[in-house]
Formats: structure tokens, C-alpha cells, sequence
């Protein structure tokens, strides 16, 4: 009988199950369920179905049913900061709100008026982001107190979809560190903190560490799909699984994980919590084995999702590759976190407006908006550089880009170009390869961290792009 193991990889846009085993070594995967995943959005208002991804998920194990590859162990990733608080009866209080909702609005200040930003920064080594998990309790304890009233337990999305699956209730490390609530000298919750700014502390377990064996399937569960698989936590940050999956045998590896998100860092032994760190807009979001991921959000292939999007997704994202690629000598080019492209009800629009306002030449074609947008992201990532290299004294010599950003040829060009640096591209499934790889750790196919990432560079396709 062969050993395999899933991973449940979901994003803002679409989940995936993809199934591995280790063959002499080499790790093999395969897509075996693939999904839809978009934000309901009624007025202003945003929000997750779990109903939803959970009915989806099972419908992916009844796939590995179906094709006789039932997992030995799985486990679920997902985007961070967002989440659900539980009541006595392990329901779900009031709307499982998105990130990208706008009842943050304000919270920054109300906050500031308990604990500064350069002492928060100082205590959890978390760049400001508006939708940080801090910032959505702080919604809750102004606009509907009665959340965090009726609350027994917190659970962030991959928690909770585990719980679903096994009963259990525990918080994991990686994600608990987007909360912008955890110690990064302790590897857990800033209980004290909770208490300054007025969130219960009793809500929340000390986040276990990925590898950690939850265990299997409740009994409805194993009676919905066929089987009984042992659950693990993975790194359940998509980006911390990313950055397991990064094939470098590098001490601190620059990455790119490229998705609807660009988050661009190094893995880093010990938090860097310097003031010079928090104004350049760093975070020290926690990864695995207690590493940190030093990087910063970039808006990421979100700007080019939204543009395919307005233009009724006629094009594929290959399409707009080489549409920019023609109009490579558009000059203009924007801030891509400027805030107005977190959420706009047209990207095309908020781009539109944003040359407005800055006085600079509009696109009049949609290769030259694709092309203005591409070299925006490029650029952001040369200046990003510059600033890892000043705050953290460590000359780069290459970038790792890894996720569906990585398949993005005419972008990677345009990085190694911006960047001056030599830019190694792959694996496209980071997320979901980190999360296979820390259960086949756990399960005692590799080692460690380094041996797996040597068979992830030997497994699969990785491109190298020159400066010119």
C-alpha cells in the first residue's frame, strides 16, 4: 500500500486537493479536486461561506475515494487574519466576515489611543495592515460587542475547517502570528496585550506547532466519505507553507510567494523588531520551527485577478502576460499598495482614478493597462530589495519566487530585471507542497526541513531568469 498525503490549499479565489507520495525520494502530486472560493458581498458588507468550503472539502475526500487514493494524513491551509468566534454550543456568532470588509475602518486610531503603532509593533513584530486580526476585534468590540460577549472559543479558517473534521478546537502558531496578538519571543499569545486593549483572553489556547497530529475524522465525517485519515497541522498560513516549499539550501533565502498576494521576504532565525524595520512596513510573521518569515505584503496578481475580472475574464492570465509584454514601453506606473487598490468595485476604475489624481498618463489600451500594472508589481519589488538589504545588512545574491506567480514568465522577467537579481522560479504549487512537506516530516519521510527542500528541488520544474 502506498503512503499518501493531502493537502487542502485554499485561497481568496479558488481551493485545491492535491495528493502526494514519495517515490526513491522524489515527491509526486496530483490535482485531485479543484474549486471556486470568492467573497460574498452584500452591500458593503463582506464575507466567507464555510459552509460552503467545508461541503467542498468533503466532496474533494469522496474524490480521493473514488480514485483509491485515500490519504494517510491531510491537513489545511489557508489566507490568515480572518475568523470565527465560537459560542458555548460550538456555533458560529453572527457573520464570518473577509478581510477585505471595511468595518476596520477607524480601528487603527481607536486602538492607538490604548497602545501606540511603534509599541504594538514592538511587542508582536507585525507590520500594520488595516485588516490585521487585531484591528477586526477591535470592530467587534465597538460596532457589536456582543460577539466577543457570547464567545467561548477562537478559531482562524483552518481551525475551524479542522474542527469540523475532528472535533478538536486548537489554535496553530503560524497563523496566530497574523493576528498581529502573539509574542514572538514566547511563540505565544500576548495575553497582557488582550487585556490592555480590552479582548478576552480566555478565548483563545497557545497555538500548537505545525506537525502537530490532531487526529481523525469524526464519526460523521468517516460516514460521509468512506475513510479515516489522521488530520495534522501544517504551517496553516498559506504563505508559511510557501515558504517551506522555497527549494534553497540557503541560512536566510530571499522568496517571492506569488499569488493574489506578492508577500516578499527571508526566512530569518530572530524576529527583527528594530523602529527601523516597522517604517519600512516589515512583519515578522512566524514560520516553521519557530523561523520568521521577515517580509512585506505587496498587493500582489490580486490587481491583475480584478482586471480579468472587468474585463468579463476574456482573457486568460496568459493572454494578459503577453498583452503587457507588447506594450512593454508604456512608461506609466503606480503605487500597487496605494489603498485604493485593496477593494475597489472596479480595479480598472481605481486605476484610472489613481493616474488622475497622481497627473499621470492613462492606459488607453488593455494591454497597456495590463503592461502598467505588471511593471508596477516589478518595480515595488526592486525597491523591496533595497530595503531587505538596508534593515537587514544581508547582501542577496538570487530571489526564490514560488507559487501561481511563479508561472508568470514576463513578471519574473521583469523582476530579475528590476531587481538585478537572479530570480529562480518554482515551484508553482508552494503552498501545497509546504503543507504535504511538513506532514511527510512529521510522518518520518524526510528528516528535516533541508532534506525536504532538496527533494522539492529535485521534484519538480524550476526556471531561472537572468538580469538582461
Amino acid at each position: 500500500m502506498k503512503d499518501y498525503y493531502l493537502a487542502v490549499d485554499i485561497g481568496a479565489s479558488s481551493g485545491r486537493h492535491i495528493i502526494a507520495e514519495v517515490d526513491n525520494g522524489i515527491i509526486k502530486t496530483e490535482e485531485i479536486y479543484r474549486f471556486d472560493n470568492r467573497m460574498d458581498v452584500e452591500g458593503d458588507v463582506k464575507t466567507w461561506d464555510y459552509k460552503y468550503l467545508f461541503r467542498e472539502i468533503l466532496n474533494g475526500l469522496k474524490k480521493c475515494k473514488e480514485k483509491a487514493c485515500e490519504p494517510k494524513m491531510m491537513a489545511i491551509d489557508t489566507w490568515g487574519v480572518d475568523y470565527v468566534l465560537l459560542d458555548e454550543a460550538d456555533q458560529v456568532i453572527g457573520k464570518s466576515y473577509a478581510y477585505r470588509d471595511l468595518r476596520t475602518k477607524g480601528m487603527d486610531k481607536k486602538l492607538y489611543e490604548t497602545i501606540s503603532e511603534k509599541d504594538l509593533y514592538a511587542r508582536t513584530g507585525i507590520q500594520k495592515q488595516i485588516f490585521n486580526t487585531i484591528y477586526q476585534l477591535m470592530a467587534d468590540k465597538e460596532k457589536e460587542p456582543e460577539r466577543l460577549t457570547k464567545a467561548k472559543r477562537f478559531l482562524m479558517v483552518p481551525e475551524y475547517l479542522t474542527f469540523l473534521l475532528t472535533g478538536e478546537k486548537i489554535n496553530e502558531y503560524t497563523n496566530a502570528t497574523t493576528t498581529q496578538l502573539v509574542n514572538p519571543q514566547t511563540f505565544d499569545w500576548d495575553y497582557e496585550l488582550m487585556e490592555l486593549i480590552g479582548i478576552p483572553t480566555e478565548i483563545f489556547k497557545k497555538p500548537a506547532e505545525p506537525g502537530t497530529i490532531v487526529g481523525g475524522f469524526t464519526k460523521t465525517v468517516k460516514e460521509i466519505v468512506g475513510f479515516d485519515c489522521l488530520v495534522v497541522l501544517p504551517a496553516s498560513h498559506d504563505t508559511a507553507s510557501a515558504v517551506v516549499a522555497v527549494p534553497s539550501m540557503r541560512e536566510h533565502p530571499l522568496y517571492i510567494s506569488s499569488g493574489t498576494w506578492s508577500l516578499m521576504g527571508s526566512e530569518i532565525k530572530k524576529a527583527t523588531l528594530s523602529d527601523k524595520a516597522r517604517l519600512n512596513n516589515f512583519t515578522n510573521e512566524g514560520g516553521y520551527e519557530h523561523r520568521f518569515r521577515f517580509l512585506k505584503n505587496i498587493m500582489g496578481l490580486w490587481m491583475i485577478q480584478q482586471l480579468r475580472h472587468d474585463y468579463n475574464d476574456e482573457f486568460s492570465f496568459a493572454e494578459l502576460c503577453e498583452m503587457a509584454e507588447e506594450n512593454k514601453d508604456f512608461e506609466t506606473r503606480v503605487d500597487v499598495n496605494d489603498e485604493s487598490f485593496l477593494s475597489p468595485a472596479s480595479m480598472e476604475k481605481a486605476l484610472f482614478d489613481y493616474c488622475e489624481k497622481h497627473n499621470l498618463k492613462k492606459p488607453e489600451t488593455k494591454g497597456q493597462m495590463a503592461a502598467m500594472v505588471y511593471q508596477s508589481l516589478a518595480k515595488c519589488y526592486g525597491e523591496t530589495v533595497k530595503e531587505i538589504e538596508a534593515v537587514s545588512e544581508v547582501l542577496i545574491g538570487e530571489i526564490n519566487v514560488v507559487g501561481g506567480g511563479s508561472k508568470a514568465e514576463y513578471l519574473n522577467k521583469l523582476t530579475a530585471n528590476y531587481t538585478k537579481k537572479k530570480v529562480v522560479a518554482g515551484p508553482g504549487e508552494a503552498t501545497a507542497i509546504g503543507n504535504i512537506g511538513v506532514q511527510m516530516i512529521a510522518d518520518k519521510k524526510f528528516e528535516d526541513i533541508y532534506e525536504l527542500r532538496k527533494a522539492i528541488a529535485k521534484s519538480f520544474e524550476i526556471k531561472e531568469y537572468l538580469p538582461e
